[in-house]
């Protein structure tokens, strides 16, 4: 009788063992994000949400900051490589050059995802989804917007055009999204178009070039991103003009500053392009952890919306 009961004992010992087991927690999952930098007031509202997203969704995040330099974001995903991360995203500062390192994370069986910005590649497999805005329409909104305000003018309509950064995604297909509404109208003619990097201080130097060579020619600007547009406006008024009156203004991002320059009457429309990518991206990053299938582009809902509307729209703004 002792015996069995002995052996009773050694039986529920193993089973009391496990009971613990399940209070364990599971491993957080492991984001690499490399971002593009800290160049505009959208930027820094795109790296909170992402920051504040990954914290509420539990994922424990790696982030960098590649100060638009495209080698300092490479380097940054082949040190996640390294690390072993589950899931690699980031907003590429160029479309090209990416295939090796992506190969890299393809070879190491790391996931990778684009967000905000696409990459321009033959292998369409180096990448799970890209999430963000459809940048050619919003090209596409601020030459309709424009096409429309000036319907009644014989012109000729002259624009200066202050693009993102070269060779950019948002650069490229804002532009060509703005051209393809405007160039069934010859009345509309772009006379100067330059690079001001998407930063403030850019968009007001290259302003003042654009105003020291074309002067009271110009009729309309069209900004990348509000960031330039703001700078340009700093850049209009020192030259004596009137930004919103002497020279339409056209910009997207939609950002809190486009909003306060357009109740000023400074700005006439910001196209919007949201920057609250961090919730999107937190829910994509664990359907990929857990197997699940994800389209491959999410494109982010966004409207348009002139200085008539900005007083109206301001306390809503969350970036």
């Amino acid at each position: 009788m002792k015996r069995r009961t002995v052996l009773v004992a050694m039986a529920a010992a193993p089973l009391g063992a496990m009971l613990p087991l399940p209070a364990f927690a599971q491993k957080p999952i492991v984001l690499g994000f490399a971002q593009v930098g800290a160049e505009s007031e959208w930027r820094t509202a795109n790296t909170q949400s992402i920051k504040s997203s990954a914290q509420e969704a539990g994922i424990d995040l790696k982030f960098s900051d590649a100060q638009q330099k495209q080698e300092n974001q490479i380097k940054a995903i082949r040190s996640y490589i390294a690390q072993k991360v589950d899931v690699i995203a980031f907003s590429p500062v160029v479309e090209t050059g990416w295939d090796t390192v992506l190969v890299e994370a393809k070879n190491a069986k790391i996931p990778v995802v684009l967000t905000d910005r696409a990459i321009s590649s033959k292998d369409d497999t180096l990448y799970v989804t890209f999430i963000g805005s459809d940048f050619t329409e919003e090209g596409r909104k601020a030459g309709r917007w424009l096409v429309e305000k000036e319907k009644g003018n014989a012109g000729p309509i002259n624009i200066v055009e202050l693009q993102g950064t070269v060779g950019s995604a948002p650069a490229i297909d804002r532009k060509k999204g703005f051209e393809e509404i405007i160039k069934s109208d010859p009345k509309f003619k772009i006379i100067r178009s330059q690079t001001g990097d998407f930063t403030r201080a850019k968009g007001k130097e290259v302003m003042e070039a654009f105003l020291k060579a074309e002067g009271k020619k110009i009729n309309v600007l069209y900004a990348h991103n509000d960031d330039m547009a703001i700078g340009a406006i700093q850049a209009i008024e020192e030259a004596g003009m009137k930004p919103g009156k002497d020279i339409i203004i056209i910009s997207v991002d939609g950002v809190k500053g486009a909003f306060e320059a357009m109740m000023a009457g400074k700005l006439n429309v910001s196209v919007e392009c949201s920057p609250l990518l961090g919730p999107q991206l937190m829910s994509v990053v664990k359907d990929i952890k857990a197997g699940k299938s994800v389209p491959k582009r999410i494109v982010t809902q966004e409207g348009i919306f002139p200085m008539e509307v900005a007083a109206k729209e301001f306390p809503n703004r969350k970036y």
